[in-house]
Formats: structure tokens, C-alpha cells, sequence
């Protein structure tokens, strides 16, 4: 019986696609097989050689042979051959011909450097030079010099001997140049070159030939002021890695912020300002009144106090006191003393050289009416008020004084003697109540000072700008590894935070109070101080909506797990499984830093750039990861003790390979923060919470639940608490931020963290191995492990230069074959098979 129409046809399709893919190539394994590499490298290299001998003897022998090119195609090949000159023959004369003549000139010698240096990098894997930025710069080199031999052909009239060296690309575009602006032509040759060195080498400024003293030059790009260095400076590049100096521009240090200038402070308004309550000295003796000795209204004087030489804050160390770390001097590998002559020390930013870092025009500036607005009425009346409050309740004082911050104004009273700090504390109802305020907060006593104070929230109260605070000369000049700008002091100092001294820390804040925008600050401050070279950021958003402005940077600073599509970490499975990644990166890092006998990440960054690591043994530059969690309550409802255990096992050993956390929650309860969590969280910070018991939760004391909100917050560390007002930074600013960064050129993707299969993964998963199915690179990777007896995924990826899943899966069939041993942890696997000879006959057997 016949078959339908529609039945053969479909028989006919599937043979020829059979036929097809019989013959197809597979071309991703033959541009990763080895063998490839070698044979096009070797192509490459003999192509360079033919084409300088061709090019050479062309020179020499060119116009000789014109006559034979001239015949070719008419005269017989056996002719033409022994009548060439060229060392090449026929065919070598031709291409020099073609190059030479018709196209570039003797700029055409260029050509062969080029693909010299791309055979020597696939053949031998040297890298003499940057293969894409040396082809650029020769294929402008060789139009530049054939435009100006041209040029000269041109204007000596010797365009009969002189075409052999301008070219015919050359010669033409001169005559044209010639027709429309006559000899000016070398002006334009000129501009070209100077344009080409501006932009291919990032010139931005001319050489001074003035003998002035140094200067100083304010750079928009840093948002800050540049001073020349001296001749007599060490300029040595370690240190700018071992001091954790602001980062580098294109291997030159990023110029220092500028001090803001601040008008002269006025009485009336001056945030620096402090207002001395008190009697003056030659006022006579206080007539009594109400039976307390004190006049109804004491006299008001204002004196402003020097705020520029700053006190650092409580937990913040000073720049000047930061000392220059000495590397750990113990064991290790020898330095590489050829690759330091070499290359000199190692430079992580040379990832990513042509990074620039985020202007400060992305953020928006904002007009200083916005200052807080505090008259000398409102002063006079909230100190009559307070006074008179006191004396009610019959508690004298001998003096007052306020200082004006941006959120509240502190008045700071001394008691008289004999009075009782706890029955002024007592009184923080009454007060507030007098005052018509928000909510006060009384500090008694305050740490250092011998005074009360009372936080009383200012009528008009002032927006702190990021503006203001990044372009800053305390954040510009910090010496800390991870500076973030927190926010204004009461006495109106910006207060500059390391997180890698905190080294962790937990947020808390009801819903609306600047907790997301806290993050987005904190986010912002390291951005713009770290080269995505030297910072990777872990997002956990189960919000879902306030990080997702940060995925434009997942190819500079986000970091995720392998098989993960979204950088920012949204699904509570996967938020478990990251977190137990960064467990195993963690303990990775203690390896590194075991094997390479140092104590913290900064000694171990400090050998490496020194090139005393060596990176075939697995050592490679560890940059700073910070996990920002931006809701832990949401989390610990969902997953509990699976996000609880390794949130707590990172916050107490991960300071030392510089994993950091920032935990944030809008519910800071006993069942969210639990006791395993505070306890390795030394740094906190709160925005105002709903009541004193989420306030002791979060600082162990309350104040809190008076904060005035609005990015009014109270930061502890170290016991010292300290009242702040959080920088504002818009929706807008991150955007262009982001879409700053973002478009740029970064890295081929994420930073990727080590892939964590699960707890109920790996039972049976030998048996799902098909070794009928193996990777093309099945037999390489096993030799390679024989050779090495070194069972790792790492090694792998490295020689072979492959992915890290496709690498794993191979770890896999090795182990499935008997090669390898069985996932021991951190370890590397066993290798069960020693003599490469019987490595030959397992494959054998295989095949």
C-alpha cells in the first residue's frame, strides 16, 4: 500500500536534516578545543612572517616587478614566476602590491604585527601586549602615517617614486584635501593625531610650563579638588590598596573632594551656632522670683563656636590615625620576581581600565533656603519653657545653652546641686507637653560633658542633600576600606562611617521612617568611592520592588549564584541557598588565607598585589562582598532556622575575609532579631519605631520611639549612641546613577558566588550521570587532573577556560567514572587514579 503524500514528505525532511546535521560542526567545541587554538595561532604566526618577507622585498624589488603584475593574467604562470623578483613569487608580489601600493603604503608593515601578536596569544597564551587596544592603536597608525606620507608625495611632487610609500588610500585623500583647502591638509593630518591621543590614552589636561608652587584644581568628574603631586612623594601603588586610599581613574589616583565653603554663620540661623542661656558674669544678684532664686527671663547671648577642627565621632576613628598596615610576614610562595618585572605589582582596576566613576552631577543640589529655619524667638521661647517647667516641679539650674542641629536643636542644662538626674528624666512628658513638640528625648547625663540634654525637633527642619554630604572633604579624605556617609550630627558634622570596622549592621524602623532610603545612601556611598574590582554587593530584596533600581550594575558590582537569572535575590529559596553560598565562599576565603598564612583579607589583598600568591595554586584578588537583606522579618517568617543559622554563622566569622551584612527590618521583635542574631551585630541603627520595646530591641535602650522620623535616626556603636539626620537621595539620583554605571563596559557577568546544591540533593545523583553522554572535554580535564592530582573545579575553569556549571558537570563524570573521589566540602576531591598510563586505558575502555 502506498504511503500519503504528506507521510513521504515528512520522511524525505527528516532524512535530509540527518544528512545535514551528519555533516554540521560543532563550533563551540572546536573554538574551545586546544588543538584549534595551536593550529590558527600557527596560521596566524606563519602569515605574519610570509607577509613582512613579501612586504620587505616589495620595497626593494616593487617597480621590477610592476611589469610582471601588469601580465599576469595573460602571460603563463611558469613565466611570470621566473621573471618576479619578489622572495615570494608571484603571489607574494601581488599582496604586497595590493597593500602596498593601492592601499596603505609602507604603513602596511603594521599588519603583521598585528597578527603576530594574535598567533603568539593563541599559540603560546603569551599576551605581549593588549591584543585589542595594540590593534587599534596600529590601524590608526598605519591611515595616520599613510595620510602624512602622502601628504609629503604630495607636496614634492614625486608621485611616481613616492606611491610605494603614502599608498594609494593616502595619495587620494591628500588630493583631495589639496582641492579643497590646498596645503592645509597637514593641519587636518595634525588635528587627527591629536584628537586619537586625547581619547586613546584619556589625556585631560596640557603639561604646564608655569614655575608656581603646586596647585590645586577642582575636578567635576571626582567631584573634588586635585593637587599636583611632588616630585619627592612615593608614588608607589600598594599603598593605595594596603591604606585603602580613594580609588584609582585609569591608573590615576581620584582626586580629593573639596572642602564645602560655608557662608559666615549667621546669629539667627547658623546650625554651628551655640546659644549661651545663661546669667552673664556682671549681671548683679538674681532678684527671687516664684521662690526659686530665678529671674523669668534670663538674658540671652550668642556665641559661635569653631567647628573646624572636628571630634570624631564616638566608634570613628580619625584619618590621620589610621596606620599604614604592614603585610603579614610569615611563610609563603616566593615572589614571582619575572612576572613583577614583568608587569610590575598587580592592579585589580586594570579589569576594568576605562571605569569612571560616578560624577557628582548625577545628584541633585538643592537650593540652601532649605536650611533649618531657627529664629531667636523660637530659641528664647523653648528655653522660658523649659525653665519654667523645671522650676514648677522645684529643680533649679545654673546654666543653658542650645546648639542648633539640622532635625532638632539640643539644649544642654546644668543642674544645680543637690538635684537628682533621674527626677529631670522623669519630667520628659511635661516638657514635651509645654513645648508643643513631636516627642523630646533627654540624655542624662551626656557622655563626657557633665550636662543634661534635651532634644527638642526644630519647627523647620533642614533636608541633608547626598549632594552635600559626598562632596564632602571628611567623606573625600577618609581613609577607611568601606566608607559610608551616615548622615548630620546635632552639631551639624557629617558623620563618616567604615563598614568594615563595624563590621555588620542591623537596621530597624517602622514603615515610612527612611529605612530603604538609609540603604539606598549607604549603597550610593560605596559606589562612589569602590572600583567594581574591589566591591561586590549581594542584594536580597523580598519586597521585590525597592533594590530592583540597582540590576543595571550586575556586570560591575552585584554578585548571585550561578543559575540565577535575577541579580537581585527576590525568592526565599533561592535567598536560603545564597545565603549558604556565601557560607562556602567564606569558608573558601579561610583556605586562601590559611594556605597563604594571613590573618584578614586586607593582608592577603596586600601579597597578592605584590605578587608573593601564586594564582596557579588558586590565589586570586578577594574583593569586599556586602550583603544588604533589606527585610529580615519577611524572611524569618517564611524560612526561620534555615535563614537564621547561616545569617548568624557569616556575622561571626566573616569579618576577617571581609564579608560584611547589612540586615534591615521594619519589625524589630525578639522573633525577628533573635538572640543568636544581636549578638554579632555590634553596629545598629534605628529610625523611629512604634514603641520602647522595639527600641531596646534594636539599641537596648529607648529614645527611639521619639525620634521625629523622616530620616531622623539614632546609630549605636560600640555603647556611644549618636543622633543623625539621613541624607535624602531621590528615585531620580539612583536612576542616573545606575544608568551611569550600568553603561559602561563591565564584566562578561555577575560576580558569581559557589553553586550550594541543598541538603536533599546529591542522593542518587551518580546515577543520573550518563557517561555515554560525556563532555567533549571529558578526556582533556581528566588528564589534567591526573597530572595535577589536584581534584577541583577551579583548576578546571582555569586551564581549560571554561564556565564554572560546565566545569562542575565534568567534576561530576569524573567522579561517576571513577577518577576523582566523592564532594569532600571546601577540599579539593581525591584523585583516585595515579599513573597517567592507566588514566589511557580507562579512556580507551570508555570510548
Amino acid at each position: 500500500m502506498a504511503q500519503p503524500t504528506n507521510r513521504q514528505n515528512s520522511i524525505r525532511n527528516e532524512r535530509a536534516k540527518a544528512r545535514a546535521s551528519a555533516v554540521s560542526i560543532n563550533w563551540t567545541a572546536w573554538q574551545t578545543d586546544r588543538r584549534s587554538q595551536l593550529a590558527f595561532g600557527g596560521l596566524l604566526l606563519f602569515l605574519a612572517v610570509g607577509l613582512t618577507v613579501a612586504f620587505v622585498s616589495y620595497l626593494l624589488t616593487g617597480p621590477a616587478d610592476q611589469s610582471v603584475l601588469d601580465t599576469v593574467t595573460t602571460t603563463p604562470l611558469r613565466e611570470s614566476g621566473a621573471e618576479t623578483r619578489n622572495w615570494l613569487g608571484v603571489l607574494g608580489a601581488f599582496v604586497a602590491h595590493i597593500f602596498i601600493f593601492r592601499w596603505f603604503g609602507i604603513a602596511a608593515l603594521g599588519l603583521p604585527i598585528i597578527l603576530f601578536l594574535a598567533g603568539i596569544k593563541l599559540a603560546f597564551g603569551w599576551e605581549l601586549l593588549p591584543l585589542a587596544r595594540t590593534t587599534k592603536a596600529v590601524l590608526f597608525y598605519m591611515a595616520w602615517v599613510s595620510m602624512l606620507t602622502g601628504y609629503i608625495v604630495l607636496a614634492t611632487e614625486s608621485v611616481g617614486r613616492g606611491s610605494v610609500w603614502c599608498g594609494g588610500l593616502g595619495y587620494e585623500f591628500n588630493a583631495i584635501l589639496y582641492s579643497l583647502i590646498g596645503w592645509g591638509g597637514i593641519a587636518v593630518i595634525g588635528f587627527a593625531l591629536f584628537l586619537f591621543l586625547v581619547y586613546f590614552y584619556s589625556i585631560t589636561s596640557l603639561p604646564s610650563f608655569s614655575m608656581t608652587p603646586r596647585s590645586r584644581s577642582y575636578d567635576p568628574q571626582a567631584g573634588g579638588v586635585a593637587e599636583e603631586p611632588d616630585d619627592e612623594e612615593d608614588d608607589d601603588d600598594i599603598e593605595d590598596f594596603i591604606d585603602v586610599k580613594p580609588p584609582t581613574v585609569n591608573g590615576v589616583p581620584r582626586p580629593e573632594q573639596p572642602p564645602v565653603e560655608t557662608a559666615p554663620i549667621e546669629p539667627v540661623n547658623g546650625h554651628a551656632a551655640t546659644l549661651d542661656l545663661s546669667p552673664k558674669p556682671e549681671t548683679p544678684r538674681i532678684e527671687k522670683a516664684n521662690g526659686n532664686g530665678l529671674p523669668s527671663k534670663l538674658p540671652l547671648t550668642l556665641t559661635i563656636e569653631d567647628t573646624s577642627a572636628v571630634v570624631p565621632e564616638a566608634g570613628e576613628e580619625t584619618e590621620t590615625a589610621a596606620p599604614v598596615a604592614e603585610p603579614y610576614a610569615g611563610p609563603t610562595d616566593e615572589v614571582d620576581e619575572d612576572a613583577l618585572k614583568l608587569h610590575g605589582l598587580y592592579d585589580p582596576t586594570l579589569d576594568l581600565p576605562k571605569y569612571l566613576f560616578p560624577t557628582i552631577e548625577l545628584l541633585t543640589e538643592y537650593p540652601e533656603n532649605q536650611k533649618a529655619q531657627v529664629s531667636a524667638e523660637e530659641l528664647e521661647a523653648n528655653k522660658d519653657r523649659i525653665v519654667e517647667t523645671l522650676q514648677n516641679y522645684g529643680i533649679t539650674i545654673d546654666s543653658i545653652k542650645a546648639t542648633i542641629g539640622p532635625t532638632v536643636t539640643l539644649y544642654e542644662i546644668v543642674p544645680s546641686a543637690g538635684v537628682r538626674i533621674s527626677k529631670i528624666k522623669s519630667l520628659e512628658d511635661d516638657i514635651a507637653l509645654n513645648l508643643s513638640a513631636l516627642g523630646i528625648r533627654i540624655i542624662a547625663p551626656m557622655p563626657g560633658k557633665g550636662t543634661i540634654g534635651i532634644e527638642v525637633p526644630n519647627k523647620n527642619r533642614e533636608m541633608v542633600a547626598m549632594r552635600s554630604v559626598i562632596t564632602s572633604e571628611k567623606f573625600a579624605k577618609s581613609n577607611f576600606e568601606l566608607p559610608v556617609v551616615l548622615g548630620k550630627t546635632i552639631s551639624n558634622e557629617i558623620y563618616v562611617a567604615d563598614l568594615a570596622k563595624m563590621p555588620h549592621l542591623l537596621m530597624a524602623g517602622a514603615t515610612g521612617q527612611g529605612k530603604s532610603v538609609g540603604l539606598n545612601v549607604l549603597l550610593t556611598s560605596l559606589i562612589y568611592r569602590k572600583h567594581p574590582s574591589q566591591l561586590k554587593l549581594v542584594l536580597v530584596d523580598p519586597k521585590k520592588v525597592e533594590l530592583t533600581l540597582f540590576n543595571k550594575l550586575e556586570r560591575h558590582f552585584l554578585a548571585k549564584l550561578p543559575d540565577s537569572d535575577e541579580p537581585i535575590i527576590t525568592d526565599t529559596k533561592k535567598v536560603v541557598n545564597t545565603l549558604n553560598s556565601l557560607c562556602i565562599e567564606m569558608d573558601n576565603r579561610y583556605n586562601l588565607l590559611k594556605d597563604a598564612q594571613c590573618r584578614n583579607l586586607k593582608e592577603y589583598n596586600a601579597k597578592f598585589i605584590q605578587r608573593r600568591l601564586n594564582p596557579e595554586k588558586g590565589h586570586r584578588f578577594l574583593p569586599y562582598i556586602v550583603l544588604i537583606i533589606d527585610e529580615l522579618a519577611d524572611l524569618m517568617m517564611t524560612a526561620g532556622k534555615e535563614v537564621e543559622q547561616p545569617i548568624a554563622r557569616m556575622a561571626q566569622l566573616a569579618r576577617a575575609i571581609g564579608i560584611h551584612l547589612v540586615v534591615a527590618t521594619q519589625r524589630p521583635s525578639v522573633n525577628v532579631i533573635t538572640g543568636l542574631i544581636k549578638a554579632n551585630f555590634p553596629a545598629r541603627l534605628s529610625f523611629k519605631v512604634t514603641s520602647k520595646i522595639d527600641s531596646r530591641t534594636i539599641l537596648d535602650t529607648g529614645g527611639a520611639e521619639q525620634l521625629v522620623g523622616m530620616g531622623d535616626m539614632l546609630f549605636s556603636s560600640n555603647s556611644d549612641i549618636v543622633r543623625l539626620q539621613c541624607p535624602f537621595v531621590d528615585t531620580n539620583e539612583i536612576e542616573e546613577l545606575c544608568d551611569f554605571v550600568g553603561g559602561q563596559r563591565g564584566y562578561d557577568s555577575a560576580y558569581v558566588l559557589p553553586e550550594f546544591a541543598g541538603d536533599d540533593a546529591g542522593n542518587g545523583e551518580e546515577k543520573e550521570i550518563d557517561l555515554e553522554n560525556r563532555d567533549p572535554m571529558f578526556d582533556d580535564a581528566a588528564r589534567l587532573v591526573v597530572v595535577h592530582q589536584q581534584g577541583s573545579t577551579s583548576l578546571i575553569q582555569r586551564r581549560l577556560k571554561l564556565g564554572y556549571n560546565r566545569a562542575g558537570r565534568l567534576i561530576d563524570q569524573l567522579e561517576a567514572a571513577g577518577i576523582v573521589g566523592p564532594f569532600e566540602g571546601s577540599k579539593a576531591r581525591e584523585v583516585l587514579v595515579q599513573d597517567p598510563q592507566v588514566l589511557e586505558e580507562m579512556l580507551k575502555s570508555l570510548n
